[in-house]
Parts: structure tokens; sequence; C-alpha cells
């Protein structure tokens, strides 16, 4: 594999609070880094978290899930140092079909090259784990998968009842998933990885359980240690997190509202809403189903709306969260304290909503633990096999060219291919209207503002005439040239699926199986190279080419 590395405003809608962060190490950012727990691309965020206080525990309920995922050796050696104190690189995702898109793999793959760059330099073991976000209930988003066949994306659905809002990790995917797993096999060819795949994705598994058994297999040689931290177990060692959200919830919400100010002074804006009474906590009622739990008065909480409703005191809910804990679910800001209540995290790796996220979050790592977790980038990448590559070489077509939709490459592509004296006329018949056009405008403008105006309209109206001329050259050309569309659609299709990235969209398993079909090795021997490349540690974007 060979890499590229561009800036991340190369892609499209990426926040500037992200870029910022990128950026923090710079003066200017100054109130940015006082929101975050280290500069993500220095050395600063290597200094080993405090050991955890129960390893021995932790490493037990690890150890079991392990086991039960199909864990090998190499998992088992760093569990082993985690028993011994080790500590962690941590990052997580919602469980989704088949593995879910790209960004799955180059997040645990960051997490991998990260944990091993903290050992090197601190002479501390570190160990990288993945987190299953299993008590997410976005169910709409985990139970699809994009693969692509030609040119054009196919997107496969497992057709799921949808009740309550339950913990997608704990839905079980039923016999639809055979039909599902049939035509993904068709899709990627009937590679080797499709066997991996119904290994893991068998209709008696839940969604939670499939998706680890997943990453565990494909990073075994990583000794990546996947977790879902749904049960009774893990709640139990977080809960310590879950009574601070309890008893601090004024305090919390005070501080909170406090951050979100400051982001909108700054020209950002808060990932979660802090409305009063709002909590940090969700509640899992007797069918599993969740819903937010808020504060109805001093010492007075309630959770769910209506007639269903259920009140709680301050008292009450302590008691829930020592005897049963896994029915109270931390939310999108308590879930990052929650985790490391748990685990010994040196540093978080996340994607840029995740970056979001932790500019709020960091009041409540304050509040509740002290400290805050250095977050940092997940390795972001554009991966381009071999035929998408000559295509783009043939026709001179950059990343950027590729982040458009097909039809505006395709228009480039025929402009490009109209003849040398085609291209000479047009743009010295642009070239002089411009310029008669700017002198024509300031001369009416300098007689009267309002003739300037109208003046400025007209033009815009000979602008918009002249560019329809080109267009209608590049069409013409383009239907001279069939496989002109054709090659931009593939090109489109393969790095900006949808108007989005490739790595948010498409598979992982779709690039495994294009993997295994050029080379003939395992998938695991690219997911090797995936980490190679994570360690790098480029500050953007990268191509990565097959």
């Amino acid at each position: 594999m060979s890499t590229e590395c561009y800036p991340i405003t190369l892609l499209p809608h990426v926040a500037r609070l992200y870029c910022d962060y990128l950026a923090m190490g710079e003066p200017a950012r100054a109130a940015v880094r006082g929101w975050y727990g280290a500069e993500p691309l220095g050395r600063e965020w290597m200094r080993p978290a405090p050991a955890s206080l129960h390893p021995a525990e932790l490493a037990d309920v690890l150890e079991c899930q392990a086991l039960s995922f199909g864990a090998g050796r190499v998992v088992l050696e760093n569990l082993a140092r985690l028993r011994s104190g080790a500590r962690a690189v941590v990052t997580g995702q919602q469980v989704g079909l088949l593995g879910g898109p790209l960004l799955v793999l180059l997040k645990a793959a960051t997490a991998i090259a990260r944990a091993k760059q903290a050992s090197d330099a601190t002479g501390v073991d570190h160990v990288p784990i993945f987190w299953c976000a299993t008590e997410d209930h976005d169910l709409e988003e985990a139970d699809q998968v994009t693969l692509l066949e030609k040119l054009q994306s196919e997107t496969l659905r497992l057709p799921i009842e949808r009740g309550s809002a339950v913990p997608v990790g704990s839905v079980t995917l039923g016999p639809e998933i055979e039909t599902v797993l049939e035509r993904a096999s068709e899709l990627l060819g009937y590679m080797p990885v499709c066997d991996l795949l119904r290994e893991c994705y068998r209709p008696e598994e839940t969604f939670g359980r499939a998706f680890a058994r997943l990453l565990t297999r494909l990073f075994a040689d990583e000794g990546l240690i996947v977790m879902d931290a749904a049960g009774r177990e893990f709640h139990a060692l977080g809960s310590a997190a879950i009574r601070g959200a309890i008893e601090q919830a004024s305090a919390l919400e005070a501080a909170l509202m406090v951050r979100s100010a400051e982001l909108e002074a700054g020209g950002y804006h808060a990932q979660v809403l802090v409305k009063p009474g709002s909590s940090l906590l969700f509640y899992i009622g007797e069918d599993g189903g969740r819903v937010p739990l808020r504060r109805t008065g001093e010492g007075t909480w309630k959770a769910g709306a209506g007639n269903a409703a259920r009140q709680f005191s301050t008292t009450e809910l302590l008691a829930l969260a020592d005897t049963e804990p896994e029915r109270l679910s931390p939310n999108a800001l308590l879930r990052p304290v929650f985790q490391d209540t748990i685990l010994p995290t040196t540093a978080y790796v996340g994607g840029p909503a995740e970056v979001a996220y932790f500019a709020q979050c960091a009041v409540v790592y304050q509040i509740l633990l002290g400290r805050v977790t250095p977050i940092l980038p997940r390795f972001s990448a554009t991966i381009l096999q071999p035929s998408i590559a000559d295509v783009m070489a043939t026709h001179e077509v950059g990343l950027l060219d590729a982040m458009q939709s097909s039809e505006e490459l395709a228009q480039k592509l025929g402009a490009r291919a109209m003849p040398i004296e085609a291209k000479r006329r047009l743009a010295a018949a642009g070239n002089a209207l411009d310029e008669a056009l700017q002198a024509a405008g300031n001369y009416l403008g300098s007689l009267d503002a309002s003739l300037g105006r109208s003046a400025d309209v007209s033009a815009s109206k000979m602008r918009y005439q002249m560019a329809r001329l080109r267009r209608l050259a590049a069409n013409f050309e383009l239907s001279r040239e069939a496989s002109l569309r054709k090659h931009a659609t593939a090109i489109s299709l393969h790095l900006f699926p949808g108007g989005q990235p490739q790595e948010r969209v498409i598979a992982g398993a779709w690039f495994l199986s294009v993997y295994e079909g050029l080379t003939g090795k395992p998938a695991a021997q690219f997911v090797r190279q995936l980490v190679q490349e994570a360690a790098n540690q480029c500050p953007g974007h990268v191509v990565v080419r097959m």
C-alpha cells in the first residue's frame, strides 16, 4: 500500500470545532485547548491514566466475554497485561450490520496503533479496547449496511419489527439474516470474508454479540479487546459514575449550561442540548425500553411521560444504582466518564462528532473524576483500489475532484475532453465578456448607483449564459464519449457515495473482500496494514492505495 496525506478540510461538512481541535497547538486556539485533556497530535496525551481500582475483577469480566467472542492468544495476553496494571487506549462505535462502515475498522486500527505508541513511549503497558455501544437505540442506523455493485451501491436491510426504543445490542438477528448474508455474499464475490460473516452473524445471535465476534476475529492478531458494557457486571464497576450523575445532577447541569454558552460564544454549538431538569441518565424499563430520566424537583425524578411514567426519589435511584445498576444507562455526555470509571483509559480515539461531544464532556469529567481523558482523532482514510486509481490517473482526477457528485465530475471530464481550440475559444470569450461587463458596470455605476446595480444584475445573467454554453459543450463531449460519464460515476461511487466520504458509508467488509480478491491474502493482512497506516498519524485525511 502507499499513502497520501491531505488536510482534513478537504472533506465536506467538517465542523469548525473539529478543525480547530486538530489545530489547537496554534496560539489562536487557546480557548479550544481549554476544552480538551491534551493536544491530540503531541505527546502530552501519553501520560498514563491512573491505574484501575479493580484490575482483577475487570480482567475477569472482560476475559469471560472475550472467550465467548472467540478471542485467541494475543487478546488473552493483553487481558493478562490489564490484570497486571496495564492502561488502555479505547475507542468505540454503535454496533451495526455486518460490521458497519469502514470507519469501524479505522477506529480499531487507530486504537491499536496508539496503544503501542503509548507503551513504547512511556514504558507502561497499554492495551487497545473497543467499546461496543450496545445500549444505543438507533435501530434504523444499525440494521443496514451498504455494499457496492459495479456502477451502483446497494443498501441491505435486516427487516426487524420496531417496537419500543430498546437497546440495539440486545436485538436478535433472526432467520432473516440468512437472506441478507446470501445477497452480501453475491456482492462480495463469495470471498473468504463471507464465511467469517456467516460464522458471526447467525440467526440466534444478537446485534451486539455478532458485531463483537466479528471485530474480535478480524483483529485477533492485533490483540484488540472487544467489550459489551451493557451487562450488570460492567454497570456495577461503573456505578460510581452513575451515582455521581444522580448526586451531583444540579452541579452538572449548571456546568454544562455554562460550557454550552462558552461554545456558542466561540461560534460553535453544543452537540447535546441541556435543558433545566434534564439529567445524564436513561432508565431501562422491564420491557427493555429506554427512556430519559428528568429531575422534577429537589430530590424527585421522573422516567418517561404520561400514564406510563415512573416517579423516583433520589434515595430510590441511588438504591437502584446499587442493586440493579444495569437499569440506569448513561447518555452521550456521561458515557465517556462511565467508560473511564470502569477502564484505566489513557486516551480515547473518536471521530469528528465524538470530538465535539468531548468539548461538553470535559466539565462532567472534572466534576466526577477530577481529570479529563484526552481524545485522539481516529484515522481518516479513503481506500483506493487499483482499477479506480487507474481511471483517476487517466483523467487526471484528484481526491478533491472526486469529492463532488458524479454529474459535477462528469461535467469536468467532458470539459477536459473538449478539443484544445474549443477550450481556447470559450476561455477567450469568457475573459472578454468578463472584462467588458466589468468596464460597463464600473462606468454605469459612476453615473448612477441604480444603474450600477442594474448592470450587475444583467452581467450576472450574461455570465450564467456563458457558463451554460460551457456546460452544453461539455455535454456534447459526454454524449460523444459515453465512457466519460461511466468513469465519473465509478469514481464518485467508490470515493464519495451519496455525497459522503466512503469511510462513513461503504461497509468495511466490502474493502476486505476487495483486498482478498486482489491479493489472495487473508483479510487479517489488510487489517494489519490499516494499523500500520494509522501509526503514521497523518493529522488530516489519508488516501490509501491498495
